[in-house]
């Protein structure tokens, strides 16, 4: 069974792991009563927390990642006209 970092659930909380980490993950919180037990606390702390309302602006990874769709989409629509 793999061993899964705080960071790596949280991923999975928010949908941002990767297909094959959020397979992983399924399969052993299905399995994993101790997982569980650790999900639903980061669940709970992140309710508490309500990051959602603290955010003031994207991550800093999100906006390199949307910049760099925009220049390869530039590349490709000039390429093709």
């Amino acid at each position: 069974m793999p061993l899964f970092t705080p960071e790596d659930l949280l991923r999975y909380l928010y949908k941002e792991s990767s297909p094959e980490l959020t397979a992983a993950i399924q399969v052993a919180l299905n399995e994993n009563w101790t997982l569980r037990e650790q999900m639903e606390e980061i669940q709970s702390s992140v309710n508490q927390l309500d990051i959602e309302k603290q955010v003031v602006s994207p991550r800093m990874e999100v906006v390199q990642r949307v910049l760099q769709y925009a220049r390869d989409t530039a590349i490709e629509t000039t390429s093709r006209g």
